[in-house]
């Protein structure tokens, strides 16, 4: 880290206050005199700029050679991992016509806990009990939401959950998770060399992965072809694998592993894929940061395991998210509640002596009057 420090000091001097700055999650700087911030959600305009281009564009080489990274005309983006956990991404004229971009995602040096997120307002206690459980039965999750909404620390605290005892493989682009367990070993893609050789793969690393004896698989992200091989993994005998995608409702996600699934030399049908994936998901959790800057579990929604008879996926809300208005301060007033139905492995619940019982799943009064008022009004 030394040395790190050192570029740091000398190359990022503009922003190194908000690296400091715990309350800083993300710097984005748009060239040279423009630099924003993420504070608790929100963006924020900074006075900070740096000298001038060539300024800016010293600081993104410096870095990318500190990680052994190339970037220059030929190879205009950076995509890297920092000593510290962040992640870099930079995009250097004519592709970014403004000047250099420039994103730092800052991570914490500590993993949130459920109770964490419950006292955050994220999630409630319930609907992080029902995970608990669903992570305990070895049910297959898919964590959707947009870029920054929190996909990967929830991630982690689901992951912290698994059972101590199993083998956990965990595979990512660029390392991010710092899932506490027992047994875990963690895999990071590799870049191409400057002749374009030596590439390895979140897909690569799946396949491997499938060797070494995994209990469960999480990919950090699925972004490619590998989700064929994550659905075909959770589908023989790798329960409670998890992975984190980009989409904005829980179907929506689905359809998302179906597109990525098709994108590599696959040959096979389309309903076949539909019907792998049904069967392969259970479990989607969908966050959202909101407009007032927190995140929040918007859906924890179940997947019946198979398609309808127009091949669509069936969806079926556990949890959802009713918010209720907003506050004189501009907060999200809501919350997360049960919408009365029952998971289709609840007789598992019961024969594994979870303490989740059916009453759990009764929803509040008022939502049951909302949604008698909606059908006497269609």
């Amino acid at each position: 880290m030394g040395v790190f420090q050192d570029t740091v000091i000398t190359f990022l001097q503009p922003v190194k206050e908000f690296l400091d700055d715990e309350s800083v999650s993300e710097i984005l700087v748009n060239g040279p005199g423009e630099i924003f911030i993420e504070r608790r959600g929100l963006l924020e305009k900074t006075q900070a700029r740096f000298l001038d281009e060539q300024a800016l564009q010293a600081a993104v080489r410096n870095i990318a050679q500190f990680v052994g990274r190339r970037i220059d005309e030929e190879n205009p983006t950076l995509d890297a991992r920092l000593p510290d956990g962040s992640r870099i991404h930079a995009v250097l004229p004519p592709c970014s016509r403004r000047g250099t971009t420039l994103s730092i995602r800052k991570f914490g040096t500590s993993v949130p806990t459920f109770v964490d997120l419950i006292n955050r307002g994220t999630i409630s206690k319930d609907a992080a009990r029902f995970l608990d459980v669903g992570v305990f039965l070895a049910k297959n999750l898919i964590v959707s939401g947009g870029t920054g909404s929190g996909k990967t620390t929830f991630l982690n605290v689901l992951g912290s959950r698994i059972p101590k005892a199993q083998r956990l493989l965990i595979i990512e682009d660029a390392s991010e998770l710092k899932i506490q367990a027992e047994h875990v070993v963690f895999f990071e893609t590799k870049a191409p060399d400057p002749m374009g050789k030596g590439a390895v793969t979140i897909r690569d690393l799946i396949r491997s992965a499938l060797r070494l004896r995994p209990d469960r698989i999480v990919v950090g992200e699925v972004r490619g072809p590998e989700a064929l091989d994550l659905i075909t993994a959770m589908n023989t005998g790798h329960g409670g694998s998890m992975g984190t995608t980009h989409a904005n409702t829980p179907y929506d996600a689905l359809v998302r592993l179906e597109t990525l699934s098709m994108m590599g030399d696959t040959n096979v049908p389309v309903m076949a894929i539909r019907r792998q994936i049904a069967a392969a998901i259970h479990l989607v959790v969908q966050i959202k940061r909101m407009d007032d800057g927190t995140r929040k579990i918007t859906h924890i929604s179940e997947v019946v395991a198979d398609v309808d008879e127009q091949g669509r996926y069936k969806i079926v809300d556990i949890y959802k998210f009713i918010q209720r208005g907003k506050s004189a301060d501009g907060k999200i007033v809501g919350e997360l509640i049960s919408t009365g139905n029952l998971p289709s492995f609840m007789e598992e619940i019961e024969v594994n002596r979870l303490p989740f019982p059916r009453e759990k799943f009764t929803p509040p009064d008022w939502y049951v009057q909302l949604v008698a008022n909606n059908k006497h009004a269609a």
